[in-house]
């Protein structure tokens, strides 16, 4: 396939227009790619024979690996210069007199590596902007499409502490079919708030239409940032956790989503108007104060109509609507980073660090986090899951992605080594706690201390390395070496009965104990 890779949400929402019975060419325009892209991976999916409701319910990462779409094909130089020309081949086609031919012979002369005159010509119809066509009714049908937009003007309520006016976009949502509207207050246009809103917006309707239709997606956005997702792909993760598809009204065609543009006016004249004389001290307020007045408004009787909004969106479409998911959706973050030689990815966002199993260090890891969760996959597979930390210069880690030696030391601790010590006798025991008792010593730098003893342990007799303990412990000597020394001497075999002893032969030559007496 050739071209840019397609993010693997743009994909999802390919697989379910095809599965509603869109054609490619419609496919291809709602989502802004080829034909040939769609067909390209609609073969792609029919020839690995893989089952499109498995796609579907896969994270992005995975469906990328099942899918294997590859690196960007190279871009021909010659394609892109004639994308820079095109609106200058355009405005002068329209003179008098000016044909494609006579352009095209133009062009040869400026640029002589250029197309020839039949491609020349297939791609600037391609490229060209149709006329602009006449208007037309629209027959919406229930339960189908939600129009959604931003108001141009704003509200705004006061910063009780500064007395500052504090500007608000306003969210505004309806379904045509019924005219049911939605409005609420944001703080701004970006992500976050664009997404948070429309998750209100559906959760208000209490079910999901069988589309999306946003204005130009890029007004949701007010500045770069590196962190941020597309918000296109937050759309359609949106899209895709709600179970529906986004097909997003053309950049500067207002008549694709006339029904919500009309709303804005009349949010205008019925929200705006009617709290243009109230003050608010914060968005909670304001918000109560415009869902007051959106209800209002649903429920007022439709000129030329015998019925109100909310009546015709309970009979008609509410039941139709798809059905709400178990959770809200939560907005997506995407990163591609390398895992450390320390078995840990660090999240620059958070300036925190997540472990990854250690057989994947150095390796190229895409993570996929939320505002709760941090999921990690390597090579199209979820190799871990942590919760998310926001605690700067801190790590998250999981003792079993560690190696078996790292995970040892990690587990080191004074009650490791008093249960493993009681595990071979209590005078030993005793020993271990002892030492770290011990006044004005760290834990840590008794732990070689330990390992020593242990060591003495498996190399003299128990009964032996007991007496040693307890005489360590009566005269305070906490000394592997000082304990070795007396084991080795013999020290502490003191007063045993030793198995090759010979009695004292008997003699006369003996004082009784009568003689000191």
């Amino acid at each position: 396939m050739a071209g840019k890779t397609r993010p693997m949400s743009q994909i999802k929402q390919m697989i379910r227009l095809h599965q509603q019975g869109y054609a490619i060419k419609a496919i291809a325009r709602s989502l802004s790619i080829s034909k040939n892209t769609v067909k390209s991976y609609l073969y792609k999916i029919g020839e690995a024979k893989l089952n499109m409701s498995d796609l579907l319910a896969v994270e992005d990462p995975v469906l990328e690996g099942l899918l294997h779409s590859g690196n960007p094909a190279y871009r021909d130089p010659r394609f892109e210069d004639l994308k820079e020309r095109l609106p200058h081949l355009e405005k002068e086609l329209k003179r008098v007199g000016v044909t494609r031919k006579l352009l095209w012979e133009e062009y040869k002369v400026s640029y002589a590596q250029g197309y020839g005159y039949s491609q020349f010509c297939y791609h600037f119809s391609q490229l060209s902007v149709s006329a602009r066509s006449g208007t037309m009714v629209m027959q919406h049908e229930p339960a189908d499409k939600l129009y959604i937009d931003f108001s141009g003007k704003k509200l705004h309520y006061i910063d009780i502490e500064t007395g500052e006016l504090i500007n608000c976009e306003v969210f505004v949502a309806c379904l045509p079919y019924s005219n049911y509207c939605y409005a609420k207050a944001v703080r701004s246009q970006t992500i976050p708030d664009f997404i948070g809103a429309l998750n209100d917006c559906l959760w208000f309707l209490g079910g999901v239409p069988r589309a999306l239709v946003p204005d130009n997606l890029k007004s949701a956005v007010t500045k770069s940032d590196r962190y941020e997702p597309d918000i296109n792909r937050s759309m359609e993760d949106l899209a895709n956790h709600y179970d529906t598809v986004v097909v997003p009204a053309r950049a500067g065609k207002p008549r694709d989503k006339s029904a919500v543009e009309n709303h804005v006016k009349i949010v205008y004249t019925q929200v705006f108007a009617r709290l243009r004389n109230r003050r608010f001290f914060d968005l909670e307020s304001l918000n109560e104060a415009i869902t007051s007045c959106v209800d209002k408004l649903n429920q007022t009787r439709m000129q030329n109509r015998s019925y109100c909004r909310q009546e015709r969106f309970i009979s008609s479409e509410k039941h139709l609507l798809g059905k709400l998911p178990v959770d809200r959706f939560e907005l997506k973050h995407y990163a591609e980073l390398k895992v450390a030689d320390n078995g840990h990815i660090y999240l620059g966002r958070d300036r925190h660090s997540y472990s990854v199993p250690h057989i994947h260090r150095r390796k190229k890891a895409q993570i996929v986090y939320t505002d709760r969760m941090v999921y990690i996959f390597v090579q199209g597979n979820q190799v871990a899951v942590h919760q998310r930390s926001k605690r700067p210069n801190s790590y998250t880690t999981n003792p079993e992605h560690l190696e078996s030696s790292h995970r040892e030391y990690m587990d080191i601790s004074p009650e490791k080594y008093r249960k493993k010590a009681s595990g071979i006798s209590h005078s030993f025991e005793q020993l271990i706690l002892a030492i770290f008792n011990q006044k004005g010593r760290y834990p840590e730098q008794l732990y070689r201390t330990c390992d020593g003893l242990f060591r003495l342990q498996r190399t003299y007799p128990i009964a032996m390395f007991d007496k040693a303990c307890n005489i360590a412990v009566e005269n305070r000597m906490f000394s592997s070496r000082s304990i070795g020394n007396m084991l080795a001497s013999g020290m502490a075999g003191w007063n045993e009965p030793q198995e090759n002893e010979m009695p004292m032969p008997g003699h006369s030559n003996i004082r009784g104990a009568g003689y000191y007496s």
